[in-house]
């Protein structure tokens, strides 16, 4: 999905490139608010983590393949500010490191895959959440769901976007079916990878989540073969 230089016009490029950096300067306050110093190093890993699996492509249909966009990991692990910031950098190390998305495209790519992604993914994933049980399988369960339905989001974002400034002659038509059809199966994996992502940290680190806040376990005692609520440490 990343967008090459000179896919979108110089206008479009440009208006995108305008509301990603409004985005990402909002994001920038937002986050103050989501990390401390037990969440901040979590960030640079869901930073380094979602750079590495973007590198590993898998097949989807027809000679295509797909990879990660990990808009919704990075909202559900560290928050929607943080995740903003950290696909954003990824972006930006991508496009400069390796020609992957053109640089005067970024703009397009940040508010495409970037912003997009994490909005869709954490507003549903909070919705979810809402109606579901408080538990860690709701948390796993609502990550699978809210990446499945972020992946086709960008994928209509980026046509929408084409149909405003494309520079080429495909109908608009052909190519939504292509960027829908071929994103749903890559929302897949995407959903896949997310929910075991997800899982795995919070079965051991559930206080690290920014999704799952509110959810960690109280000490249990068994007591003459009954599991008991340990009392409450007292204030120092």
């Amino acid at each position: 999905m990343h967008v090459p230089d000179g896919f979108i016009n110089a206008p479009v490029s440009a208006a995108a490139g305008v509301v990603a950096a409004g985005a990402v300067a909002v994001s920038l306050r937002g986050a103050r608010r989501e990390l401390d110093e037990r969440t901040a190093p979590l960030a640079g890993l869901v930073a380094a983590f979602i750079f590495a699996v973007q590198m590993l492509n898998f097949p989807v249909a027809a000679g295509t393949s797909g990879h990660l966009l990990g808009g919704a990991l990075a909202a559900i692990l560290v928050g929607p500010y943080t995740g903003v910031l950290c696909v954003t950098v990824v972006l930006l190390m991508q496009g400069i490191l390796f020609a992957d998305g053109g640089l005067t495209a970024l703009g397009v790519n940040v508010l495409d895959m970037g912003i997009t992604t994490t909005v869709v993914a954490y507003a549903l994933f909070r919705g979810l959440l809402g109606v579901l049980p408080r538990t860690r399988r709701s948390v796993t369960g609502a990550s699978f769901v809210a990446a499945l339905v972020s992946v086709p989001a960008a994928a209509c974002v980026f046509t929408l976007i084409y149909w405003i400034g494309g520079t080429t002659d495909i109908p608009i038509g052909k190519v939504f079916t292509a960027m829908a059809g071929v994103h749903v199966l890559i929302g897949i994996g995407e959903a896949v990878i997310t929910a075991l992502t997800v899982g795995a940290v919070i079965a051991v680190r559930p206080d690290l989540v920014h999704g799952a806040r509110g959810l960690t376990s109280s000490l249990k005692l068994r007591i003459d073969g009954e599991l008991v609520d340990a009392p409450a440490p007292a204030p120092a």
